[in-house]
């Protein structure tokens, strides 16, 4: 895998693989052909929909292992996060929402909280260490999705700053075929589920299997995996997953990413259902943008016509405003039978242990 070199910085790190080195920017829903046409993109889209695509000239496999590192992770002190949402606001978006439901507005919606740290960028660099975060996550909180991704801010080419520790997969494309596995369920390990997790992972995978029949052949959507308990570093998840094949006319064609972004984004297991009422209410409930969190980040090899994209939780992202800034967000997915207290509770074991691993001073091993 490989490009003819570009003029601007840039590197990325996801599963596997190393890229290095922008060629050009694109968004990935406007100008659709230009990722069509070939090349290895790195994706970061936001929530409130900024979809931006950088196509990488140099590309190459890499061990599963964290990525060899320099310098250490100098991070905000433990005592430094805010929250965009203290506590009795969250008690109260979740009454509000509950609201919404009885009312019958809407069956789910997540809220979430976006906490931030100050922290200036390195004199030699864009952004602090992303590297040494990176492996600070990687052996502290190893995740299925992990990304690296630092894309300096050069000329007509957008920057981002974004290290992430994400479990969930939004959307995987293996030649005509697609699979997303939403998250919806969270426990302490050896806990039991609640009864609302499983009806809201039922809920929400329905909503993913309407969301992909938009770009697939009619027929062709199923459920392989329902309700699966997975254990990840700390907690555990309900995940289930949704596979379909393209329809012809959107398979790796300049139609394809309008096609599924248009259907599927945001995704549905981080925004709810329906989901056109579920952003309404996220909007009027919280007060900050999420950013990346809750977007999609990953990459498109389009030569090989495969594609991995996360949805962007367990998340960091920086940018530079007043004098630069860290953020994480985490959230919890509310349905009727939520406790307001126990919705919270479920925003900090989310958050507790990353947040430990990216505060202080670690130097890595």
């Amino acid at each position: 895998m490989h490009a003819t070199p570009g003029p601007y910085a840039g590197a990325a790190a996801f599963r596997g693989i190393r890229a290095t080195g922008v060629v050009e920017h694109a968004d990935l829903l406007r100008k659709a052909d230009k990722v069509a046409a070939g090349g290895f993109w790195v994706v970061v889209a936001t929530f409130e929909g900024r979809l931006d695509a950088w196509r990488m000239a140099h590309v190459s496999a890499a061990p599963p292992t964290p990525e060899p590192h320099t310098g250490s992770w100098q991070g905000p002190a433990a005592d430094a996060w805010v929250t965009s949402l203290d506590r009795d606001d969250y008690r109260a978006g979740v009454e509000a929402i509950r609201g919404h439901i009885r009312e019958g507005d809407v069956y789910q919606v997540n809220l979430c909280r976006v906490l931030s740290a100050p922290l200036p960028g390195r004199k030699d660099g864009y952004g602090p260490n992303a590297r040494a975060l990176s492996g600070v996550l990687a052996r502290g909180n190893p995740a299925r999705y992990a990304a690296r991704i630092e894309i300096p801010p050069d000329g007509p080419v957008p920057g981002a700053w974004v290290v992430s520790a994400s479990p969930e997969l939004y959307l995987a494309v293996e030649g005509t075929e697609v699979t997303s596995s939403p998250i919806k369920g969270t426990s302490a390990p050896g806990e039991p589920m609640l009864p609302k997790d499983g009806s809201e992972n039922v809920m929400i995978t329905d909503l993913v299997r309407n969301d992909l029949s938009h770009a697939a052949v009619p027929g062709s959507v199923r459920v392989p995996e329902l309700l699966a308990r997975h254990a990840h570093p700390g907690l555990d998840h309900l995940q289930s997953t949704v596979a379909a094949t393209l329809a012809p006319e959107f398979a790796w064609t300049a139609r394809m990413w309008p096609a599924l972004l248009e259907g599927t984004f945001p995704p549905g297991s981080v925004s709810g259902a329906p989901k056109a009422s579920a952003l309404e209410i996220i909007s009027a409930q919280e007060p900050v943008a999420r950013g990346p969190y809750c977007g999609g980040i990953g990459w498109i090899d389009a030569d090989a016509r495969r594609a991995e994209l996360a949805v962007g939780i367990r998340t960091f992202w920086w940018d530079e405003r007043d004098g630069g800034t860290l953020r994480f967000g985490t959230g919890a997915g509310i349905t009727w039978d939520s406790d307001p207290d126990g919705e919270w509770r479920e925003t900090e074991l989310k958050a507790s242990r990353l947040i430990a691993l990216a505060s202080g001073a670690t130097m890595l091993p």
